[in-house]
C-alpha cells in the first residue's frame, strides 16, 4: 500500500470495504427497519464463533474511497449501519460527518475495543471477552448486545451491563450455531431478569443478508 493511500486511510477518507448492501436490520433495538450496511474489513478481537471471519484480514478488502461509499449509501437508505470486522479500528469521523450531511442517520455495531471515533445516532456495543471495551464505549452505548454461547455468558453479560448508562437498552442474543440450546435458557433468564430483552438474528430466519 503506497504512502498516499495510508494517509487517506488515517484520515478516514479511504476504508477497507468488505461489502455494502441494503437490507433489513435483523438484530437488536432496530430489528425490522430498513438500513444500508457498510461492512469494513479488519478485526483482531477473534471470536471463535464469528460468522464473518472473512472480514478479519483487512488486506483482503480493497481500499475504497469513503466518498464513493457515501454516494452509494444515499441512493438507498435513511439509516446506515457501519459494522465489521471491527469498524472502530479505523477513523470514522469523516464518513459519519459526510453521511449526516446527507441527512442519513448513522448507527454502529462494535466491540468497543478501539478508540472512539465518529458521530452516532445509535451506538450498539457488543463486548467480547477476548478484548474488552474501552471506557468511552460504555459511556456512548445506546444498546448493549450480549452474545450468549454458553451459561457462563450470562455472568459476563451482567458484568458488562453494570458498566453502561441507566438508559442503555440491554439485549441477550443467542449465538446462532448454539441457538437451539441457548434460546430456552435466555427465555427463562429474561423472565427472571426483565431489564433484559431478547434479540434474535431475524435476518437469518428471513434468509436475507
Amino acid at each position: 500500500m503506497d504512502l498516499k493511500t495510508q494517509e487517506l486511510i488515517k484520515q478516514g477518507k479511504v476504508l477497507p470495504l468488505m461489502e455494502e448492501f441494503y437490507t433489513i436490520q435483523g438484530e437488536g433495538a432496530h430489528t425490522g427497519k430498513a438500513a444500508y450496511f457498510i461492512r469494513i474489513g479488519g478485526c483482531d478481537v477473534g471470536c471463535h464463533w464469528c460468522d464473518v471471519k472473512e472480514s478479519w484480514n483487512a488486506k483482503l478488502h480493497p481500499p475504497t474511497a469513503t466518498d464513493i461509499i457515501v454516494d452509494n449509501a444515499k441512493k438507498y437508505a435513511e439509516t446506515v449501519v457501519i459494522t465489521g470486522g471491527e469498524p472502530l479500528m479505523w477513523s470514522l469521523d469523516y464518513i459519519t460527518h459526510q453521511l449526516q450531511a446527507q441527512d442519513i442517520k448513522t448507527h454502529i455495531e462494535t466491540s468497543g475495543a478501539y478508540d472512539f471515533s465518529g458521530v452516532w445516532d445509535w451506538f450498539c456495543l457488543s463486548p467480547k471477552k477476548t478484548k474488552l471495551p474501552l471506557d468511552r464505549a460504555y459511556e456512548e452505548a445506546n444498546e448493549l448486545k450480549m452474545i450468549i454461547y454458553n451459561k457462563h455468558d450470562f455472568k459476563f453479560a451482567e458484568e458488562q451491563a453494570a458498566k453502561v448508562g441507566k438508559d442503555c437498552l440491554l439485549f441477550l442474543q443467542p449465538e446462532w450455531s448454539n441457538r437451539e440450546k441457548m434460546i430456552p435458557l435466555i427465555i427463562d433468564y429474561v423472565m427472571e431478569h426483565p431489564q433484559w430483552r431478547i434479540s434474535l438474528q431475524t435476518h437469518k430466519y428471513l434468509n436475507i443478508p
